[in-house]
């Protein structure tokens, strides 16, 4: 499991150009009054300047995660790895601590982790199923049946690896819903890479804590 940052378009300047452009006005390096223009904006939610800074990620994670992440769409784009033309390794996401159902009244998510013998029987379970439908995988390859049915038989745990890219605006989006409490947690070990990786630039880190992102 793991996210890198390939590439960034634009920059905080280019947030403030496109806010000064409604007055004709341009420049060329920020200061202290950019900086609380910046912060007007995003506080009053004029947020189309935001829209002029992108990013490219190379994600890799298990299928169950990228269905999650997968349904932020707007001002975003995708491209993943294809069953149909690649025969898939044996690689699958192994979670490090099993997890108990939550509380009654609580409709999704999970709850405390379960206890040493059930975590034991719980991964037994699990390798044993992985390893059994990556080898019906690999037989039906054997025996003539094309990819992109025998594909059918693996499990969503199953890692898969694709580009992302996407406005500021739409990032910030993502690490709101994705960094909540009530996120599921392997999801939420992939939005707090990323503002760790955003962080690193120090115009980054300054703007995201504008936006709510102090770590």
């Amino acid at each position: 499991m793991n996210v890198k940052l390939v590439k960034q378009s634009g920059s905080t300047l280019d947030i403030v150009n496109a806010a000064r452009i409604s007055f004709g006005k341009q420049i060329e390096s920020m200061n202290d009054k950019d900086w609380k223009l910046i912060q007007y904006l995003w506080t009053h939610k004029h947020t189309s300047p935001f829209r002029h800074i992108h990013f490219t990620f190379h994600i890799r994670a298990p299928i169950f995660i990228l269905r999650q992440w997968m349904k932020h769409q707007v001002g975003c784009s995708w491209n993943e790895i294809s069953g149909r033309y690649v025969e898939f390794e044996h690689s699958f996401y192994h979670p490090q601590k099993w997890r108990s159902k939550p509380d009654k009244s609580v409709k999704q998510g999970s709850g405390q982790e379960l206890d040493d013998e059930t975590q034991s029987d719980c991964s037994t379970i699990y390798q044993n199923t992985i390893d059994s439908l990556f080898d019906t995988y690999k037989h039906l390859l054997t025996i003539g049946l094309c990819k992109e049915q025998a594909r059918m038989i693996l499990p969503t745990s199953l890692m898969s690896e694709c580009y992302w890219t996407c406005s500021f605006q739409a990032l910030i989006h993502f690490l709101k819903q994705r960094t909540d409490p009530h996120a599921q947690k392997e999801i939420a070990e992939y939005a707090w890479t990323i503002v760790n990786l955003l962080n690193e630039d120090e115009d980054m880190k300054r703007l995201m804590k504008i936006c709510g992102f102090n770590s």
